[in-house]
């Protein structure tokens, strides 16, 4: 178990216990910390306290984080779409649905699992529950994913990533139609202090973000977008469409419920760049959009 300390600021004089706890953390969501709190994990100035107390300046708020219950990853003989292979890295289409690497709730049937039965050597940099992978995308996100086979191609491929010479184009159907061909948004993404398992564009405690769009094809309501990404925020795209005015269709976390008829976010990771972290070679490999998407792009250009 570890214990975290706290003193609670001027600014968050009578907040509640649980949001000033899951904002003092990324990984922490309100309902983990009522959890806490309804175990006596959580102390304010060594006392117990009620689940909807409301912190005063000054109070010491001492947090026990259980340790966390060690997940296997098991191999799991699942089809992979491989684009690009070698003894480095390999590149693979990930479909809609498809969780990218176990966590509670999603032990098995990842990207990760098929890995393991398909590679049996990966980077060991993020740990045991995400060998290899070096960038992520959400689970009704399709597309290509690069992964590391061993850890000096896992730095290397991340440090592009970091130093945004890696290329990562996007297709997405978006609600309302843009009037101008392309654009850039530039806005910080950060957790969003009332709902900790959604971003938002947020000055606090937030990360530069810039994804560049341009057009592609416009309907009566929606429009089809390419987005290139900069930066790699979680959600970015879904983040900073929603905050120009036009979400996702289909996105279920920051869209209207009056949507497409698409189970998910209508995005898929279509272009993938980046330097052979061996060979130094530049490396651009593309996927056709999944038939779902196809199908509704058709019906919306009838």
């Amino acid at each position: 178990m570890t214990v975290f300390a706290y003193t609670v600021q001027e600014d968050q004089h009578l907040e509640r216990i649980d949001t000033f706890i899951a904002t003092q953390n990324d990984e922490w969501s309100r309902s983990q910390v009522q959890t806490w709190l309804k175990e006596d994990f959580v102390l304010v100035n060594g006392e117990k306290i009620k689940r909807n107390y409301k912190v005063k300046q000054g109070d010491e708020i001492s947090v026990s984080v259980p340790d966390p219950k060690p997940l296997e990853v098991i191999a799991e003989n699942i089809p992979l779409d491989v684009y690009y292979e070698d003894a480095d890295v390999i590149v693979v289409n990930k479909p809609r649905g498809m969780v990218v690497h176990p966590a509670l709730g999603h032990e098995t049937g990842t990207l990760v699992n098929a890995l393991m039965y398909h590679c049996k050597d990966l980077s060991g940099i993020n740990g045991v529950l995400r060998p290899g992978i070096v960038h992520r995308i959400d689970k009704d996100t399709s597309g290509l994913l690069m992964v590391a086979k061993n850890d000096v191609a896992h730095e290397k491929l991340a440090d592009q990533l970091r130093q945004k010479t890696s290329v990562r184009k996007y297709i997405a159907i978006v609600h309302g139609v843009i009037p101008h061909e392309e654009g850039t948004i530039d806005a910080p993404i950060g957790r969003d202090k009332t709902d900790r398992q959604s971003m938002t564009v947020t000055e606090d405690n937030s990360k530069e973000a810039v994804t560049h769009f341009r057009v592609l094809d416009r309907f009566d309501e929606f429009t089809l977008v390419e987005c290139q990404l900069e930066t790699g925020r979680t959600h970015q795209i879904r983040v900073h469409m929603k905050y120009i005015g036009y979400p996702l269709a289909g996105d279920p976390k920051y869209g209207p419920r009056k949507t497409l008829d698409i189970d998910g976010q209508a995005l898929h990771a279509a272009v993938l760049g980046f330097k052979h972290p061996r060979t130094n070679e530049y490396l651009e490999l593309s996927s056709p959009i999944p038939k779902v998407l196809e199908n509704i792009i058709e019906q919306l250009q009838r």
